[in-house]
């Protein structure tokens, strides 16, 4: 069983979501359109993945507009798709919704509440309160028609979501490694930005945070066939 996982730059990686991946036997196929590669076969595919990146949904890129049919195509024959970040917005799009600038930038660590429907979730049952994720943007998308409200955070309502039974966006970086925080702090000149409170600590939670990546996403690759 393999997964195709659409990568949007040198400094996306699978963090976390690749143990879990390894723990069910699930192989990953990458598919790196933004490098002119081509769009390896989807159809044996058990799932898809999008992961973040630093472009936004609304660019004109040849690459994105691949991806959003990409996203239709496996919607609309019950294919599971994960998207993180970029991905959750690229997943709004392609089912309708509107992607926009947030409010504010949510650049660190910030706490993310879990809506009611989301302790009935088959990813997110048990979880209550909230937690802290790493987030990383500045757009924030509607909600697709139909989408069912998972979580939310002071400054974007929209974290997670989930369609049908097998379709999630997750705004909140769960899948990101102290390795791969540190990487980006190192890379970006947001974090020198005085909208930071404070650096960004690249081993917060790390236990913890692990914990629930191994439970989060273990559980989507359960939906897996």
């Amino acid at each position: 069983m393999h997964v195709v996982a659409f990568r949007h730059g040198v400094a996306e990686d699978l963090g976390l979501l690749q143990p879990a991946l390894d723990q069910h036997g699930i192989t990953v196929r990458f598919a790196d359109l933004h490098r002119g590669l081509n769009l390896p076969d989807l159809a044996g595919a058990a799932g898809l993945i999008f992961m973040g990146g630093v472009m936004s949904v609304n660019d004109d890129l040849p690459y994105l507009q691949t991806e959003l049919e990409c996203i239709q195509r496996a919607v609309a024959k019950a294919q599971p798709v994960l998207g993180l970040c970029l991905g959750a917005q690229l997943i709004a799009k392609a089912l309708g919704a509107q992607v926009y600038r947030n409010p504010v930038k949510e650049i660190g660590w910030f706490d993310v509440h879990f809506t009611d429907a989301a302790r009935h979730d088959p990813l997110f049952a048990g979880l209550d309160g909230a937690e802290t994720f790493l987030e990383w943007h500045e757009d924030t998308f509607d909600l697709p028609n139909g989408a069912t409200h998972l979580a939310w955070s002071e400054t974007c309502r929209n974290q997670a979501f989930r369609l049908a039974a097998n379709v999630y966006g997750l705004q909140f970086h769960l899948e990101c490694t102290p390795a791969i925080i540190a990487d980006w702090c190192a890379k970006d000149a947001s974090c020198g930005q005085p909208e930071l409170d404070s650096p960004i600590d690249p081993e917060r939670g790390r236990a913890h945070l692990a914990g629930l990546a191994k439970l989060i996403f273990g559980r989507w690759c359960a939906l897996l066939k």
